[in-house]
This record gives structure tokens, sequence and C-alpha cells, in this order.
């Protein structure tokens, strides 16, 4: 592992310079030390991605973004998961593969880069072969993203805002449009355009993601435009209606609700006026607690 990145880390966009390997922790709450909260067949990620197997999620505690509205709270501010070694994390993969996953799908990754990448060499060498997915904000930096460049199948990245004040106002996140856009134009660079099995299974490409936010459906509409003319049909764009308004919300009552069926429908023609044909929709009652799997280091 190049411990350098961690005794001085700048991995993301936060620049915390902290010394993570004497035990500093910085804006993701995480030290050198790997914590995985659960590493288990996943049925509800894009039809791609999970099919019929389900994909083998391996969810790391800790965030680099810290979203007020954040499913995975308990988490994402480090108050669950186990300490794992390096070799054990690549012992997980392997484990995943057997249980027939149609891929590894690193969820949060990014804080962990160094760590995730040895994993990877030491399970390819021990017979990993199916696909990797690199499930995040997009909240990254180019330099990270590049370590991973021959490592990564498939990007999962999400893209939250466009406007800067809503960036700031819900993930503290200061030129995270900037951030996003410079690191899924290096996830396209890596991957190319997307390809299937013959199963559907998507092995290699770029999923963008983006969750409509109540009272936000321009802002939305800004996103999908410029997914749209800046990478067309290479990538897929996922459209996603789950918001969930927990207790973490109750003091940004703007955002304290789902959205409605009228502002998605809205936002999904907007995409299809435009000619977005790639892309994933939600149908139904989504925005449930269905979506937030139990935190209870199964699999670790």
């Amino acid at each position: 592992m190049n411990e350098q990145l961690l005794t001085d880390c700048t991995l993301c966009p936060r620049d915390c310079h902290v010394n993570r390997i004497k035990g500093q922790r910085g804006y993701c709450r995480e030290s050198s030390e790997l914590v995985v909260a659960r590493a288990a067949l996943h049925m509800w990620e894009e039809p791609c991605i999970s099919g019929e197997k389900g994909s083998g999620t391996v969810f790391f505690s800790g965030c680099a973004m810290g979203c007020v509205y954040c499913q995975n709270h308990n988490i994402a501010i480090g108050a669950a998961g186990k300490e794992i070694t390096v070799n054990r994390l690549s012992e997980i993969f392997l484990e995943l593969q057997a249980k027939e996953a149609n891929n590894i799908n690193l969820v949060t990754p990014s804080h962990y880069v160094p760590q995730i990448v040895d994993a990877i060499i030491q399970a390819k060498e021990k017979g990993l072969h199916i696909p990797i997915v690199y499930n995040c904000s997009s909240y990254e930096k180019v330099e990270t993203l590049k370590l991973l460049d021959g490592l990564i199948d498939i990007y999962l990245p999400d893209f939250k805002y466009m406007e800067d004040e809503i960036a700031i106002k819900y993930s503290n996140a200061k030129d995270y449009a900037n951030y996003a856009k410079d690191a899924i134009a290096e996830m396209v660079r890596q991957t190319g355009e997307a390809q299937f099995n013959d199963d559907g299974i998507m092995t290699k490409g770029v999923i963008v993601r983006h969750l409509t936010l109540p009272e936000y459906l321009e802002d939305s509409k800004k996103i999908i435009h410029y997914l749209y003319k800046t990478f067309g049909d290479t990538i897929y764009i996922s459209i996603m209606n789950q918001f969930t308004p927990l207790d973490t919300v109750k003091n940004y009552p703007e955002i304290n609700r789902k959205i409605t069926d009228e502002e998605y429908e809205e936002l999904v023609d907007y995409a299809i006026e435009l000619g977005v044909e790639n892309g994933f929709i939600q149908e139904g009652e989504t925005a449930t607690d269905s979506f937030i799997p139990e935190f209870n280091e199964e699999g670790v």
C-alpha cells in the first residue's frame, strides 16, 4: 500500500492533510484502518448491476460528503462497521464471487482507495474475475481516480447538485459540481462506452445516478442536460425518485417530504425530450426503508 497517500491525506477534495497512519481522522472520520459495515448480495441496484443474482456490495464506513439526508447515515458517520485487513477485504471479494454475485460493488470507497487497490490486485491474483463497480458521490479527485485505472470496470457515481449554494447547504461541499464534472469525465475516459454480457449485465461503463430532491427540480434538469449534452449515449443516466425524508432533515423543511409523482414525471419527460435513451427510471413506491440494508457486519 502507498502509505504516503495516507500520512498526509488529500485523497478527496476536503484536503484534510491528516496523518491517518497515526490514527488521525479527517472529514471522512476514518483512520487508515479499513472499516466495513456489510458485505452481501444486494438486489436494489439498477437492473444491469443487480440482475437476478445480486450485486456483491461492500459498504465502507465513513464518508467525505456527509449529506444531511443520507440514507446510510449510520455508517457515513462511522458509527457502524468492523475493522479488517486488506487481505480480509480481498477474501471478501472472492467470497462474494463464490456466491455468484454479478460484480463487486464498492460503496462509498473514496477514502480507502490505496487499500482497495491492494485488495483488488491480491484478489485478482487468486482468481477474481467478475467486474468491479466503484459506487461513489462524484466528490472525487481525478488524481485519486487515476490510481484505479485498469482496476475498475464500472463506475456508478452520483451527480447530486449543479448549483453550489445547494451543495453547500446539504453537503457542505463547495465546488461539488466542478469536481463531479471532472471526475465523471475521468471515469468515462477509463471505461469507454458501456458493454453488457448476454444476460444484460453491465461489464464495463458508467452509470450516473441523480437522486431527485424535493423543491429542486430546476437543478435536476440542469444536471440531466449537462450529462446528456456532454456525454451523450456514452453513459447511462439513472433518474431516482427514492428520496426518503429521515429524522436528519427535520431542520430542513423544504426537503422534509418525498418528491411528488408530478415532479418526477416532469423530470423524466424532460430527459426524454432532450433525447436521453440510455437511462433508468424508478416506478412505484421506492421511497421506503426497503432500500436501506441492515449494517450488521454481515459477510465481514
